[in-house]
């Protein structure tokens, strides 16, 4: 007999038939011998005409009140889901958040979970009921027994978290479509399938705007081992598991918000290529990274910072042994790439840096979190190590340094974050994990990272509209700089997802300076602008630039390592397309291009089609 945690959203739950059929669901799972806990969702759209009559009262309701009447919605659900499953004569009892012990942070709309007291619901289902649980919800630890919610996604994150404080066999999330696809299927229909992915995987495309699992579910199952399978609400597919490494041992207090890192790993086994002043035209970069595929280099981060005039930079960095090659394809397609309009000053330059090592902090509580990068620059600042290069994705944040720097860097990050000494190092390129290492990867379904590695490098494509990228020009190239900007917007909680430093250094009044660009979520665009303009003199820095019409496209695989061709495929996928790259970043398992707002479907569908992701039958997604 199993303890199986069950998640149905709004959809699945959006009218009184619905929800007769997932009490069927759950009465034919409870049949076959298993414990149950339901999680679900207030009815179809009903959190939308909540929000609107707030929003006909006041334009900007107070958040307490918000979360009074948003937390309404889910107990609609979960007495009519009991009253259902009641009729079936299954024994079956509805609890809100605060009854079942969900103790979260005192913040109103946005709260993070700190504890479960599982008393209660244990003593139900030792009972034989039915736990039927009103998702999105809490209550603050404070004395006045407040009513919270969690924010965007918050039932998926209700349920993971009790299935991790249950210690349950499996969580099951189920939706509108049959798992997790390769992509949106509102964007391309023939969207497939995957049969299992890696929780790192799926927190990068979670992030990323593939809205089948929020990203907090995924970081609470992945810190807790919580095995996790995302299926239809309207068939008995076998959907898409989640797969994650069993943890060593976390503590089921400050369940969502103890130790944001828990690893900080390092690399001195590294070299830096850059190629400055490269036109800013469709098909550079893919003829670059073709020709570096062609000859079998390895590379590991590539940047391209923001355009300057008609031209881009582009770094990446490889590995020592094969620096050699790699700098010889450079300097043989630097000419190739140099405009015949421009003086010899600004021809395409090949710029090489030894004695590089890449610093890194991971961890799945990064997410949304925007004092962790900060709090990381800062930590370099204060030990003197001037940052070369960044790169970031949702469960890590690199930083190329001096390699003279590397042990100062490592031992002060692990002070920061309370990270024990004592991983494994690995040669020269050694790299050292703390807490919460890589141990036994999870099978469900017979899946295995290996399997998913060797068969598709690449496991799926995203799409986020919803970014703006702002520019800060001429910034002093100096430690400490880096820490000032990113500590600024996290004390205004502004989150940062790409960025980018420029490789071009440019001495202005004896000073040396770079230029940084980043993105934010669109809706912080402005105020982030303002706020960063209201201080850049008073800091040296030069003029803030915001651009509100990007699109961030992605490709995300575990099994993009060491396949050197991967990079070149996305980006000549693009170029074929007259597709021009603005930006680009990326981590061992994913690589993010910035483009054109309007390009954006149009990216993603050409690099969907380019990996031969899509399947044979169409997807429709339920209404």
């Amino acid at each position: 007999m199993a303890l199986i945690v069950q998640k149905y959203g709004g959809t699945s739950v959006g009218s009184v038939e619905r929800i007769q059929a997932v009490a069927g669901r759950v009465y034919k799972t409870v049949k076959a011998g298993n414990s149950l806990v339901v999680v679900v969702s207030a009815m179809g759209k009903t959190t939308d005409g909540l929000v609107k009559l707030a929003n006909e009262i006041s334009p900007n309701p107070n958040r307490r009140e918000m979360d009074m009447l948003l937390s309404t919605g889910e107990q609609v659900t979960i007495a009519l889901l009991s009253m259902a499953l009641q009729e079936l004569g299954q024994p079956a009892i509805s609890m809100t958040g605060a009854q079942v012990g969900i103790v979260t942070e005192a913040e109103h709309s946005r709260a993070r979970i700190l504890h479960i007291e599982t008393n209660r619901l244990s003593r139900h289902i030792n009972e034989g009921k039915v736990v039927v649980v009103a998702g999105f919800q809490g209550t603050s630890n404070a004395g006045e027994m407040e009513i919270t919610t969690l924010g965007r996604g918050g039932s998926d994150t209700s349920a993971v978290a009790i299935a991790a404080a249950l210690r349950a066999n499996f969580c099951e999330i189920y939706t509108d479509v049959p798992g997790i696809l390769t992509t949106d299927p509102r964007l391309v229909a023939e969207a497939q399938l995957m049969d299992a992915i890696t929780c790192n995987e799926m927190l990068e495309l979670a992030s990323l705007g593939a809205k089948v699992l929020h990203p907090r579910a995924v970081e609470i199952a992945r810190n807790y081992g919580v095995p996790l399978v995302v299926r239809s609400s309207w068939t008995d597919a076998p959907g898409t598991w989640v797969t994650s490494a069993k943890p060593q041992g976390r503590s089921l207090i400050n369940l969502e918000i103890a130790l944001p890192v828990d690893a900080v790993e390092f690399d001195t086994d590294q070299a830096k290529v850059a190629l400055l002043r490269v036109p800013d035209k469709p098909g550079v970069a893919a003829r670059l990274f073709g020709e570096i595929s062609r000859q079998k280099v390895d590379v590991d981060l590539i940047i391209q910072s923001i355009h300057e005039g008609n031209s881009n930079d582009i770094a990446f960095t490889v590995t020592t042994p094969i620096l050699k090659r790699a700098e010889a394809v450079a300097a043989a397609i630097a000419p190739a790439l140099r405009s015949q309009s421009h003086p010899k000053s600004d021809e395409a330059e090949v710029m090489l840096e030894h004695n590089i090592a890449k610093v890194s902090i991971a961890g799945a509580g990064m997410i949304g979190r925007p004092g962790v990068a900060a709090k990381m620059f800062a930590t370099l600042a204060e030990a003197g190590v001037n940052i070369q290069m960044i790169s970031t994705s949702e469960v890590k944040v690199s930083c190329v340094v001096n390699a003279a720097e590397c042990d100062r860097a490592v031992a002060a990050l692990r002070t920061a974050f309370e990270i024990e000494a004592g991983g494994r190092e690995q040669g020269a390129g050694g790299r050292e994990q703390g807490a919460g290492g890589r141990g036994e990867i999870l099978t469900p379904n017979s899946c295995t990272d290996e399997i998913n590695r060797v068969s598709t490098p690449v496991r799926g494509v995203a799409l986020d509209l919803n970014q703006a990228r702002l520019a800060i020009r001429q910034l002093p190239d100096r430690p400490g700089m880096a820490a000032k900007l990113f500590g600024l917007l996290a004390q205004h909680n502004i989150s940062v997802d790409m960025i980018i430093q420029s490789q071009r250094c440019r001495v202005i009044d004896g000073i040396p300076r770079r230029d940084i660009a980043f993105t934010v979520s669109r809706m912080d665009g402005e105020n982030a602008k303002t706020m960063l303009t209201q201080v850049a003199a008073e800091l040296g820095w030069g003029e803030v630039v915001l651009d509100s019409a990007i699109a961030k496209v992605s490709i995300v695989g575990a099994g993009m390592v060491g396949q050197p061709g991967v990079a070149a495929k996305m980006f000549e996928a693009l170029a074929q397309h007259q597709i021009n790259i603005q930006m680009i970043a990326t981590s061992e398992i994913k690589i993010s291009c910035v483009v054109a707002q309007e390009q954006g479907v149009k990216a993603l569908q050409a690099i969907h089609a380019a990996f031969e992701l899509a399947g044979s039958e169409k997807v429709v997604v339920p209404a």
